[in-house]
């Protein structure tokens, strides 16, 4: 069984929320915690594999599903990370990746319980939430406000 000694270590894992810190180029931190290869974007096998990571993390019971309790733990990190990186607000790009992270996007039969398989089949459609400019990629130029 997973520890909970992991979620300090995950929260920027998850969507790497840094993206709107004061500081720095918008999803810079997104791009760091997501881009595999270190080549300054990410790719749909990046988030790909990177999302199977986080499912196996929030799997406390190794059961390839992630349960109310074990979905709930995986919603407080992700809002505990908006709140500490992102002041809580969950806007632009940041919305996407809260939105493609959620219960019900990732529900895709709607029992209540996610399923590896439903989760990581649910990885390209957040990967085009993800991809704002739609240019195959993920880069910090999707984290850029619409018009500016």
């Amino acid at each position: 069984m997973h520890s909970v000694k992991f979620l300090p270590s995950v929260i920027a894992l998850i969507v790497g929320t840094t993206a709107f810190a004061q500081q720095g180029q918008p999803g810079s931190h997104f791009i760091e915690n997501w881009d595999l290869d270190g080549d300054g974007q990410v790719s749909l096998q990046e988030a790909q594999e990177k999302r199977s990571e986080l499912f196996v993390m929030f799997d406390q019971d190794e059961d390839n599903t992630l349960n109310s309790v074990e979905y709930e733990l995986f919603d407080d990190t992700r809002q505990a990370d908006m709140n500490e990186n992102a002041g809580g607000h969950k806007k632009g790009p940041m919305r996407n990746a809260d939105q493609g992270m959620n219960r019900e996007f990732n529900d895709v039969d709607g029992d209540g319980v996610v399923s590896k398989a439903e989760f990581n089949s649910k990885s390209k459609d957040w990967f085009i939430l993800m991809d704002r400019n739609e240019d195959g990629v993920v880069t910090t130029d999707d984290f850029k406000r619409k018009g500016g």
